[in-house]
């Protein structure tokens, strides 16, 4: 009897240490889990009771290879709001078509266009109020050089409004100028002279063209500088000869006589050397997949350059007109 009472305390004993050793046990694991990682100690604590097997509630169950249902694209974060890729963001529009040259290719003939419109009406004017000619050859002149300021300075390259405006300038400016330089009465050699100048300019715009697309003159960064330095002293050289004409009524690169030959020639020089400019400008645009509202400032560019070709082109010819 004593032997079996002794068993079954001994029994007993046991079974309490043994219960006593997995409850240790057991709060060791439990504190195991609330680890110092800071975002484990954010879970709730029924996820920790529950270990990392069971989804919680308003959390997305992880899938393998890092794919969580929860935050797929297009798919709800558990906070209600569904977000993705495919879905408007509220940025405004979508991007705007790129730049083709068929887009440049028409802006410049609108322009083109517009220009040769204006010039007609302002040479026709000429046969029936000179002065009416003169005044707008005046304000198309400072008209376009404005416009021209406002494309060159302003923050956005390439406006339709600005490009047509210019357009609209330049052929009042060109219609009198015609008119003036090549002394039109109405006989055939001033026509000729001035057929012989458009002529003359689409000869030069398609050869450097042509020259262009052959590589045989490449536009790189020393060929742009050097331009541009031909194109300012050009520009203080015009701009010193206006000055001296207006204070002793001496014009010595636009009286005729062989400096101002020479002059005109290096003008149309280096106005055919400015469409490979145009060209690589033009070029680069289309490439880069520029939005496709620059094509009107190529367009202006290219205007500008045939119109002072032009220009040239007829002074210099209406200096062999007698």
């Amino acid at each position: 009897m004593i032997g079996d009472r002794f068993d079954q305390r001994l029994e007993i004993v046991n079974n309490t240490v043994t219960d006593h050793a997995h409850t240790a046990k057991n709060e060791r694991n439990s504190r195991s889990v609330k680890s110092n990682n800071p975002v484990l100690t954010r879970l709730p604590q029924a996820q920790n009771n529950t270990g990392y097997a069971q989804p919680q509630a308003g959390y997305p169950q992880q899938s393998p290879y890092g794919q969580a249902p929860g935050f797929g694209y297009g798919q709800p974060q558990g906070y209600g709001q569904p977000q993705g890729y495919g879905q408007q963001q509220g940025y405004g529009a979508p991007a705007e078509r790129p730049i083709t040259v068929d887009d440049i290719v028409s802006k410049t003939g609108i322009t083109l266009a517009v220009i040769v419109a204006f010039a007609v009406i302002n040479f026709g004017l000429g046969f029936v109020n000179p002065v009416i000619t003169m005044a707008l050859t005046f304000i198309g002149a400072i008209g376009a050089f404005i416009t021209f300021l406002v494309h060159a300075f302003g923050k956005k390259y390439g406006s339709a409004a600005v490009t047509l405006i210019y357009a609209a300038f330049e052929g009042l400016f060109v219609g009198g100028f015609s008119m003036v330089i090549a002394g039109f009465t109405g006989d055939g050699l001033a026509a000729n002279i001035i057929f012989q100048a458009i002529l003359g300019t689409v000869g030069i715009f398609g050869g450097m063209l042509f020259v262009y697309k052959t590589g045989a003159i490449r536009v790189t960064p020393k060929f742009t500088r050097i331009l541009t330095g031909c194109l300012f002293a050009v520009v203080v050289l015009a701009f010193g000869n206006l000055l001296m004409f207006i204070f002793t009524g001496i014009s010595p690169l636009r009286d005729g006589g062989p400096i101002a030959i020479g002059f005109s020639i290096v003008c149309i020089v280096i106005g055919a050397l400015s469409f490979l400019s145009d060209f690589d400008t033009a070029d680069k645009l289309v490439r880069s997949g520029a939005p496709a509202k620059m094509a009107w400032g190529v367009a202006l560019g290219l205007a500008v350059t045939l119109v002072w070709l032009y220009t040239e082109i007829l002074r210099l010819l209406s200096y062999f007109r007698d």
